[in-house]
């Protein structure tokens, strides 16, 4: 509580203070809400819900809440983080979509579901946004890592004319569909991170960002702005080229030399060997078997820059101890950095996965787009708003167990006990309930705690409302 006070209380750029109270009210209505996560929902957590809302809603629908400050006060705190270790900077950018059900919410369409079957397309009624995390890992080389969320950006779709429209209608439609696609938007962000690290004092740091393969494309990677690295996915049978030996004495310079076998191809080829990486997935560090071709060239790319192909042949594992070994599908990676070190290249784009954890997190657990506005600018800051008091969580739980490793609470019996924990966003919001709840009803809630050990027998629960009031779950 100490700690998120503490990250709150940077916010220092709005003209009233009643704005930061108000902010203030509504991130503790929104962590500790036991309901749906509507802004009436965060205002009855508050103890508001006897008076009036409407400057709540005010603070979306004219965007008095300023959610760039709120993430603009996370990357600051990013920036100590990772200064105090020397640490380099890296980012993850993906997109999601939010469901939805009012068919005039600004920004909603029909969009494809990503979790739908593979054999058959679902479609789902929702908004789409667009997030970059940062990484903030234990220390240097193959360690665990936690994403922390520092952007999250509306991207909606172009509104199709009617099917009687004149032809000017759909040229313009379809002008306005190519300039703002989900790759061209996040270039856009791209930009828009990097100068912000320059405005704050990080111009001198590079910028690692690993991207899935929907932004591994000719938008992003030949417009990418300096001092950003790009690590992506590719397709196993992209075309790839070496550098061009010779040029010719006179006409045009040769941009790519002779053409190179698959990706998949030189997975199955003896010519290029494999070799050993260690890097951190999956709760514990690993030996992966790689294999790395610099100094190529591919057309997304064009000749802004020399990549680094990366080959990661799939990792054995087993359901259970009796069951047989299985594979998982090898990975094809490119850097625009061709003198990348393997083990950062790899360590860098696993530690992609937190991002998948931040989407889970925001959506199932913090209600990320569960606030029921129609306002066009609250439909657009409302689920940005939870997002950033996720991120802000997070880096106040980390400066919480960096000071002090124990727990308030103890976890339920059935979890694993370990020496470190990794909190999870259940644990966090829990410990922050706690703290709240026990301040304001002015008890001790350690004593029940020690007084449940002491029993027993398991008939006799000592205090079930105070354990079940402390250990409750969204």
């Amino acid at each position: 509580m100490d700690e998120l006070d503490n990250l709150l209380s940077t916010l220092s750029t709005f003209r009233q203070a009643r704005t930061v109270r108000r902010i203030r009210q509504l991130v503790y209505g929104m962590l500790t809400c036991l309901g749906r996560h509507t802004v009436t929902g965060s205002l009855t957590a508050a103890g508001h819900q006897f008076m009036d809302w409407s400057a709540a809603y005010r603070l979306f629908s004219l965007n008095r809440i300023g959610i760039e400050h709120l993430f603009s006060a996370a990357r600051k705190r990013m920036h100590q983080e990772l200064g105090e270790h020397r640490l380099d900077i890296v980012a993850h950018m993906d997109d999601t979509i939010l469901k939805k059900k009012g068919k005039k919410i600004p920004g909603t369409a029909w969009r494809r579901d990503p979790l739908g079957p593979p054999f058959h397309t679902n479609f789902i009624w929702g908004q789409r946004f667009l997030q970059i995390s940062m990484a903030l890992p234990e220390h240097m080389g193959a360690a665990c890592a936690r994403a922390i969320p520092i952007d999250f950006f509306h991207c909606p779709t172009v509104q199709r004319p009617s099917k009687n429209a004149d032809a000017q209608c759909w040229k313009e439609y379809r002008a306005q569909k190519r300039l703002i696609n989900l790759s061209q938007q996040g270039k856009q962000r791209i930009i828009k991170l990097r100068q912000n690290l320059n405005q704050e004092g990080m111009a001198d740091k590079e910028l690692y960002l690993s991207v899935d393969g929907s932004y591994t494309n000719k938008n992003v990677l030949k417009e990418l702005p300096p001092k950003v690295t790009l690590i992506g996915r590719i397709r196993k049978d992209s075309k790839l080229y070496t550098l061009p030996e010779q040029q010719p004495q006179t006409g045009r310079k040769k941009v790519y030399g002779s053409p190179l076998p698959t990706p998949e191809q030189i997975r199955q080829s003896d010519q290029y060997p494999w070799q050993q990486v260690t890097a951190w997935a999956a709760g514990k560090t690993h030996v992966f078997d790689v294999k790395i071709v610099q100094e190529i060239r591919s057309r997304t790319a064009g000749q802004q820059h020399n990549l680094q192909l990366m080959v990661i042949r799939p990792l054995a594992y087993r359901l259970t101890k009796e069951s047989r070994i299985l594979y998982r599908q090898p990975a094809y990676l490119i850097c625009t950095d061709s003198t990348l070190p393997a083990d950062k290249m790899l360590q860098y784009y696993l530690w992609r996965w937190e991002i998948e954890v931040n989407l889970r997190d925001e959506k199932t657990i913090l209600g990320c787009g569960e606030a029921q506005v129609r306002n066009p600018q609250s439909a657009e800051t409302a689920p940005s708003f939870i997002v950033a008091i996720y991120s802000l969580l997070l880096l106040a739980s980390h400066r919480y167990m960096k000071n002090d490793s124990t727990l308030p609470m103890p976890r339920p019996k059935w979890y694993p006990q370990k020496k470190s924990p990794r909190l999870s966003a259940n644990d966090m919001i829990n410990i922050l309930r706690t703290q709240l709840w026990g301040k304001a009803l002015g008890m001790s809630f350690s004593h029940f705690v020690k007084q449940q050990r002491q029993l027993q027998s398991h008939k006799n629960v000592a205090e079930p409302l105070t354990s079940a009031l402390f250990y409750s779950r969204n």
